[in-house]
Order: structure tokens, then C-alpha cells, then sequence
């Protein structure tokens, strides 16, 4: 682990901050950052000394905020705000959302304007680094005055409470806290509130639904160029000069990427002359649809690059003479682009499935009905676009916007709140189907792109054909299908396909990017 990363000095990417989480990357807090932690730290000192009355250093929170709380009870003040605020139920979030969690935490704290002590930094660095992950229920925030239960509990080892995860098995954290010879924390003034406030677990899970998305956005194009050469679709409708007339930045990256990937294809040439006047819209209108859903990607990676830089808890302390209760903790500004993005990864799906369909058929010239020879004893293909069906369909009925509703809490102190946080569970169920989706469509355009053979299409193209058919075999009889789309749902999991591509481009001096690097990944 050569590189470093510096909390707080910095920028923070969602590639990064994933480095960092896969132990790629090392994370630590420069001289120069934990000079400006420790004066802030000393600002809120100063204030709880003074008696200056400032919102959840010597107050109560929410409405008790015009609770006055002593000098000598501040200490025990935030004890009790991890313990009272541990209210999360559910599922446990996966050890990697966690860490996520922390890593944007310390980013967030390390900024120097949220009273956070450098010994509690650095004990947060050392759950990072040595995988000792807090144990944090899936449900219970509401994404607003921050992640409030999640963060609780993400936060109680800190002070020997709660139960970690080390290596897949789960301990009560003040056991670990005992073996590694290491005494829970006693939190200063301010720290409890910093800990918890903030928009860290939308901003996780939004972080990993991204990087999941921009996987299948790619894979989606990929597939959906080996199923365009299968079905005889026209390049046309990907001509440069026709995208240049509606420029969206996602339409016309997706119209190019398809001109590159099926460039001095003999499939595409074979049926130049035919008299099918226009395509399908599944096929006609990919870079439409698929642009538009590269449109949502980009603006939820602008958004959430902006959040995992920013300072999101509350109060905001400037120095000692300032310091502003605010906002900046509601998740409003990136749970509507969560939503929004969600659906566009749902339309994803929608469209593979129209292919799909389409493929099925046989009046598309050259392929079988249900893309087997011998039907009627055999079903061939037919149940596998019930499945993608089911799936989208599912994940239609997911993408009511959570960030539509807001229910008042905290005695009507916190009226409206962004509920982003389930705006970003309910994005990871259907990029979650998505991918299941994507992986049935490569496991059927596979096996309609064999009956263009010996025909060639794209260099690509063929090398992903070529990989799918190292894993999974033509199929020319009925048989358990569940086991061949599993492997291909998990080559879409994997990036494999993906990584066929860029070793082809690399080759071959094939420009597959085309240079906007923006959309195709997230460093």
C-alpha cells in the first residue's frame, strides 16, 4: 500500500474513497490538518470554559436545545447522546458500507469546523485501518439533523459499547477494545454531536449504488452492441451527426462508444441493404435511453463529490466567536438526485428487457423462435424474459421517490426531513436487480450473436462473445438455465466484461473512452 491519502487536505472521490475502503489506499491526516483540528478543538474548550451559550456544546439537542447543560456535565452529555441515539433496527449494513461510513466521517471532520478532538480521529483511523468494523443497523434514520441512529451506532466502540465486525465474525466491541490493551474514549464537549450529525449514511450507501451503476451502465452498452448486431439493428440511428442535432452529453458519448465498438463489423455490413426501414426503439433509441441514464449518473456523481468534501454536522464552529447552527446535515440535496438516479437505473433494466423480448421472436431474420432450433419438446429461451420481467417490474414499483415524503420529528423542531436515506437503501435493491437484469440479457444476446457466425463483428464485441463462451456453453437443448445466468449475472458483479473491453482497446489502440473520462468512471 504505497499511496496516501490525506483526510481533510485532500479532495475525496467516490474511486478513492473506495480505494481506501478495499485497503488499496492508506488514509491519514497530515501535520499541517491536525493543527487546524486542535485549534478548533480548543475554540469549543474555550466556549464550554466562558460559558458562552452555543446549540449542542452546552445545550440540550433538538428541543431541549434551550436546555442549559454545566461545565462538569458536558463531558456526560455526549455519552448520552451515542447511547440515547443508538435506536437503529434492521438488518446490519455490509462491514464495507460501515467503513465507508467512517472514511467519509473522518473526511468530513478532519475539515477543522467541528470541534472533534484529534485523539478521537485517531481512534476512528485505527478502526479503519485494522478492519474492526462497528456493527450499524440498516433502518432508523431519516435523513435529516444527519444519520442520526446509523451514526450512533457506527460510533458507540468509540466509547466501549456496541459490537465490531472483524472477519466476518461479530464481538462486543469493548472485549476487542480489551485485547488490542486500548481504553474506551471519554468524548468532549461538541464531539458526540459531530459524531453522529452528518449525512454519512446516505452518502455511503449512495457512494456504493454509484460505483455499482457505472459498472452496469458500461456492461449495458456492451450488451446491448453484441444484441443490436443479433437482432440485425441498424448503426444508423448512432450517427455522430444526428446526435450532434440533440447534444446531450450521455446520448452522444453512448452514440460514439456504439460506432467504435461495431466499427467494420461484417454483421452490420451483411444487412446494409435490407429493407427494414426503422428498428425498434429498444434498439433505435439506446443512446436516448442510456444517454440519459449517463445524464443521472454524472449529476449524482457531481452531488455526492461535492458531499464527501463538505462539513454536514451541526452546529458549525468557525472559531470561538462564531458559530452557526445550520442545515448543512439535511440530505435533501443529494436524496432527490439519488431518486432520480435510481430511476434511471430501473430504465436500464427496462430497456434490456424490451431487448430481450425482441430477441425472442422469430420474426427477426436468421434467429429461431425462443433462440432454439428445436422447439415445442424444448421451451428454450422463453421462461428467461419472465424472470427480467419480474425484476423490473419489481423495481418499477422501488422508485417511488422516498425524498417526496417528510414526516416531523423531534417535536416538530425538525419538521422536514429528506428521508435519503431510503431513497439510498432502495437505490441499492435496484441496481442489485439491475445487474441481475443485464446479466440475463448477456446470457440470451450470447446465444443469439451464434447464429451470426461465422460472421465478425467489432473486435470487442467478438472478445467478449468469446470470453461468455468460455464460461457458459451455447445452449441447444433445454436445461437448468438458472445455473448459466448466474454465471453471467456474476461477470456483470465482477466488471469482467468490462475488463475484456479495456484489454481489447488497449490492444488493439482503440479509443473506447473517447476521452470523457467524466463518464466512464468515477476517479
Amino acid at each position: 500500500m504505497g499511496k496516501v491519502f490525506h483526510y481533510g487536505l485532500d479532495r475525496l472521490t467516490a474511486g478513492m474513497a473506495m480505494d481506501i475502503c478495499n485497503d488499496k489506499v492508506k488514509g491519514e491526516i497530515a501535520h499541517i490538518t491536525a493543527e487546524k483540528i486542535s485549534e478548533n478543538r480548543k475554540a469549543v474548550e474555550n466556549i464550554v470554559h466562558k460559558k458562552k451559550i452555543v446549540y449542542g456544546i452546552n445545550t440540550g439537542f433538538g428541543p431541549l436545545c434551550t436546555t442549559i447543560i454545566s461545565e462538569e456535565d458536558t463531558r456526560q452529555l455526549q455519552y448520552n447522546l451515542l447511547t440515547s441515539h443508538s435506536v437503529g433496527v434492521g438488518e446490519l449494513l455490509l462491514p464495507e458500507t460501515a467503513k465507508l461510513m467512517m472514511i467519509l466521517k473522518v473526511q468530513a471532520l478532519a475539515q477543522g469546523y467541528s470541534g472533534i478532538a484529534i485523539e478521537t480521529l485517531e481512534r476512528i483511523l485505527w478502526h479503519i485501518d485494522n478492519n474492526i468494523i462497528p456493527c450499524v443497523p440498516s433502518q432508523g434514520s431519516v435523513g435529516a439533523s444527519g444519520d442520526l441512529a446509523p451514526l450512533a451506532h457506527l460510533f458507540l466502540p468509540l466509547i466501549g459499547l456496541g459490537d465490531v465486525c472483524v472477519d466476518g465474525k461479530i464481538h462486543q466491541s469493548s472485549q476487542v477494545l480489551k485485547e488490542h490493551k486500548l481504553q474506551p474514549l471519554e468524548l468532549g464537549p461538541k464531539e458526540g454531536l459531530a459524531l453522529i450529525n452528518g449525512t454519512q449514511f446516505i452518502a455511503a450507501n449512495a457512494l456504493q449504488f454509484l460505483v455499482r451503476f457505472q459498472n452496469c451502465l458500461d456492461h449495458a452498452d456492451l450488451i446491448a452492441a453484441m444484441h443490436l448486431e443479433a437482432i440485425l439493428g441498424s448503426i444508423k440511428a448512432f450517427d455522430k451527426e444526428l446526435h450532434d442535432l440533440r447534444p446531450y452529453k450521455g446520448s452522444v458519448y453512448v452514440a460514439q462508444r456504439f460506432r467504435t465498438l461495431l466499427e467494420n463489423s461484417e454483421i452490420n455490413s451483411s444487412h446494409k441493404d435490407c429493407t427494414r426501414v426503422q428498428d425498434p426503439y429498444s434498439l433505435r433509441c439506446i443512446p436516448q435511453v442510456h444517454g440519459a441514464s449517463r445524464n443521472a449518473y454524472l449529476h449524482l456523481k457531481e452531488l455526492l463529490e461535492i458531499e464527501i468534501n463538505a462539513v454536514t454536522d451541526n452546529p458549525v464552529v468557525f472559531s470561538e466567536e462564531k458559530s452557526i447552527s445550520g442545515g448543512n446535515f439535511h440530505g435533501q440535496p443529494i436524496a432527490m438526485a439519488i431518486d432520480y438516479t435510481a430511476l434511471a437505473a430501473s430504465e436500464l433494466g427496462n430497456i434490456a428487457d424490451r431487448r430481450i423480448y425482441l430477441s425472442l421472436d422469430d420474426k427477426i431474420p436468421g434467429l429461431p423462435k425462443l433462440l432454439m432450433k428445436e422447439t415445442g419438446l424444448n421451451s428454450g429461451f422463453m421462461i428467461t424474459q419472465y424472470t427480467t420481467a419480474a425484476l423490473v417490474s419489481e423495481n418499477k414499483s422501488l422508485c417511488y421517490p422516498a425524498s417526496a415524503d417528510s414526516i416531523p420529528t423531534s417535536l416538530g423542531q425538525e419538521d422536514h426531513v429528506s428521508m435519503g436515506s431510503i431513497s439510498a437503501r432502495k437505490a441499492l435493491r435496484i441496481v442489485d436487480n439491475l445487474e441481475k437484469i443485464l446479466g440475463i440479457e448477456l446470457f440470451c444476446a450470447a446465444q443469439a450473436f451464434d447464429f451470426r457466425k461465422p460472421l465478425h463483428s467489432g473486435k470487442i464485441i467478438d472478445a467478449c462473445h468469446d470470453y461468455i463462451r468460455r464460461k457458459i456453453t451455447f445452449v441447444d437443448h433445454d436445461r437448468v438455465l438458472a445455473n448459466d445466468m448466474n454465471i453471467a449475472i456474476d461477470i456483470i458483479k465482477k466488471k469482467e466484461l468490462v475488463a475484456i473491453a479495456n484489454e481489447v482497446a488497449l490492444k488493439e489502440k482503440i479509443d473506447l473512452k473517447n476521452q470523457d473520462h467524466e463518464l466512464f468512471g468515477i476517479y
